[in-house]
């Protein structure tokens, strides 16, 4: 059954060498969770800092778990988030196709190939598919395993259905290098005669991965530490080969807490829902490239870092041993820092469409609104609930004029409304400075603190304790005839 080895010499021909090479290969099972995007990001970050290439594979060999439009998800998340691929799907490159199902023939070979070699056999046991996956099965057990030759090709010539399975040594020890990890040893006994090859003629997700990483020439292979366990026999795969072994970089996993790691099924979120939740792009990189990552040196105390500036520090020695925990407060601490820094042309393309959500108002100036909000927002989803008065004044109470700080009752906010209110009728021009000199000078006349006059106008204003801006600022958006329609019901309302 030996094959002509012409085939295995031109794909090695294929093979792109020189430099660093990495991959992000993920299942188009669902959204992109927090885990993934992490491995991601670390994958493009060891690319890029080493001038190499990064490459997207698609896995989609599980048909039974697949997802229609996960794949338009996955790219749509690299895109948003700048990690370009250079070569892929989509763009093409020298080891093409990308994804997993249209490599299907090279798989068999391999496949085929590695029983010529005897490190790995045809089995026709009949057992489920789970118990295939699992590999949870007695290797010495398995008549399939000591098959001749002649038996073998009675059986395939007979169509009995099998599946291809490692040959895993039956003695000694395997030994493979983590670069986080260091050396691990791993008595082969303890390992298992995996399938490679299903009865439907698809690779397992173990070995597609070790066949095309190999073939895309790939130099670092970056995956969750629950991979720890099957890499032994990776390794093993590889030297039946006679491959080099790729660096393996297994990270620790994302933590929802001590005991428990994210699970979308627990309701964790994944990085569409953290969009949705009102974060930004660059906020929730920066969060995520310091789960399990942390910069050394004279970077070492430094926490914001642009996808750019990673690209510079980013080296595999800073990632951790110990799982990350990921706390919503702290990347909620990173997006206001973000929110903070940007522009404020850029902060009010960002907060327009949720001011929009309640301010329906196109008389109303979402850029003066934005402006009160960018120093006082966290999330961006919470600007609607910050600035729906702003469209419509509250119901509120008259007990909401009465401040201890502010040294206001509800007989000094009556006062102070039937002050300003003819004092803001006579003015002319209604632009915030005007107002301002308006309020503080008439604060002056009436011999009171600036405080015991704005609280009642602002209240009276907005209908609102906390507000984003002040009297002055809440004052000037609305408008002469709104702004003065309000006073006078908070007025009512103290009389």
């Amino acid at each position: 059954m030996t094959t002509d080895t012409a085939y295995f010499d031109a794909m090695e021909a294929k093979i792109p060498r020189g430099k660093v090479r990495t991959r992000f290969a993920p299942s188009p099972t669902g959204y992109m969770h927090v885990g993934n995007l992490r491995t991601a990001l670390y994958t493009w970050l060891i690319a890029r800092s080493q001038g190499g290439t990064f490459l997207l594979r698609i896995e989609d060999t599980d048909q039974g778990r697949l997802v229609e439009g996960a794949t338009d998800i996955i790219y749509r998340t690299l895109a948003e988030c700048g990690l370009s691929h250079d070569e892929g799907p989509d763009v093409g490159g020298p080891v093409a196709p990308y994804i997993q199902s249209e490599r299907r023939d090279t798989y068999g070979r391999y496949a085929r190939r590695l029983v010529e070699l005897g490190r790995a056999y045809y089995c026709f046991c009949e057992k489920t598919e789970s118990e295939e996956d699992s590999g949870d099965f007695d290797r010495a057990a398995d008549p399939c395993r000591s098959l001749t030759e002649e038996e073998v090709r009675a059986r395939l010539d007979a169509g009995d259905p099998y599946v291809i399975r490692q040959r895993i040594p039956e003695g000694g020890s395997t030994t493979f290098h983590d670069a986080i990890f260091g050396d691990i040893t791993v008595e082969n006994a303890a390992l298992d005669d995996q399938v490679l090859l299903k009865r439907d003629g698809l690779p397992t997700y173990n070995f597609a991965n070790v066949i095309d990483d190999h073939l895309m020439g790939i130099t670092h292979v970056v995956r969750g530490s629950e991979y720890l366990s099957s890499a032994p026999k990776y390794d093993l795969l590889y030297r039946s080969f006679g491959w080099e072994v790729p660096a393996y970089v297994h990270c620790s996993p994302v933590m929802r807490d001590q005991h428990n790691k994210m699970s979308k099924r627990h309701g964790d979120p994944s990085y569409e829902d953290l969009k949705a939740q009102g974060f930004l792009t660059q906020a929730i990189l920066n969060y995520v490239a310091l789960l399990g990552w942390s910069p050394r040196g004279d970077q070492a105390e430094r926490e914001v870092f642009s996808l750019e500036e990673l690209t510079e520090v980013f080296d595999i020695g800073g990632i951790s041993k110990s799982p990350a925990i990921f706390d919503l407060e702290k990347l909620t601490h990173f997006n206001a820092l973000y929110l903070r820094a940007m522009t404020p042309e850029a902060f009010h393309g960002a907060a327009e469409p949720y001011i929009r959500q309640t301010v329906k108002n196109p008389a109303l100036d979402t850029r003066s609104i934005a402006a009160l909000l960018q120093a006082r927002c966290e999330r961006l989803t919470e600007i609607p609930e910050k600035v729906d008065f702003f469209q419509t004044l509250p119901d509120y109470g008259a007990d909401l004029f009465t401040n201890k700080k502010s040294k206001t009752d509800a007989a000094v906010s009556k006062a102070m409304l039937e002050a300003a209110i003819p004092a803001l009728e006579a003015l002319e021009d209604w632009e915030q400075e005007a107002i301002h000199n308006c309020l503080t000078e008439l604060a002056a006349r009436l011999e009171v603190k600036n405080a015991t006059l704005m609280w009642p106008v602002r209240i009276a204003a907005a209908g609102r304790a906390v507000t984003p801006g002040g009297a002055v600022e809440i004052c000037r958006i609305l408008g002469r005839e709104e702004c003065l329609r309000r006073l006078r019901l908070g007025l009512e309302k103290l009389s």
